[in-house]
């Protein structure tokens, strides 16, 4: 599916996300427009996808993996509807070991880390979740930059995208969560405040 000449088009890619066509044709040997229709099959065949990674160090968030026990095939596709539109949510991976379903999420703080692995807004709330541990990063190695969704927050919803209203939450009241990013209540970081 891919050969030599795409695999140089990602190695380049992968060390400068912003290479221009000019610089793909030379390492490729190609004109600028054989690089670019080169280029565009990677995206559209969708082997490749061209985008932001966001710095979680840099930005002081929290990534969180979670693992999740789910009763059966139902739950884990549940589990991933209901958070599809999270904007804390980097993704799900789906596994067949004790954990049957794997998350990395971001947390702007430990509290409200707290609060979205306890309260109504929590996996751990949905039913047939067996068992569910969170396990904060401690530090990040090779490469600090996360494809976080940060085109989901700023929406200024009255609902985060689960369902939960942040407004009556008693953490929420008290200043130990920050809220949804995703809604008219986040009153949070500079991650998801300029959405």
């Amino acid at each position: 599916m891919i050969d030599e000449v795409d695999y140089k088009i990602m190695k380049t890619l992968y060390v400068n996300g912003r290479a221009t066509l000019r610089e793909l044709a030379e390492v490729i040997g190609y004109t600028s427009m054989g690089a670019k229709k080169r280029l565009d099959r990677l995206i559209n065949n969708e082997i490749i996808s061209i985008r932001a990674l966001v710095n979680a160090e840099k930005l002081s968030v929290i990534p969180v993996i979670i693992f999740i026990e789910a009763v059966s095939g139902d739950v884990i596709r549940k589990i991933i509807s209901k958070f599809k539109d999270c904007p804390r949510l980097v993704n799900f991976f789906t596994t067949i070991g004790r954990y049957n379903l794997i998350a990395l999420m971001i947390a702007e703080d430990i509290k409200t880390l707290e609060s979205i692995s306890t309260e109504k807004c929590s996996i751990r709330r949905i039913n047939g979740v067996k068992r569910i541990e969170y396990y904060p990063v401690g530090e990040v190695h090779y490469t600090p930059y996360l494809s976080i969704r940060v085109n989901l927050a700023g929406r200024k919803l009255g609902r985060a995208p689960c369902g939960v209203n942040c407004a009556p939450c008693p953490r929420y009241k008290s200043d130990k969560c920050l809220g949804c990013p995703a809604t008219k209540y986040y009153k949070g970081s500079k991650l998801f405040k300029m959405a």
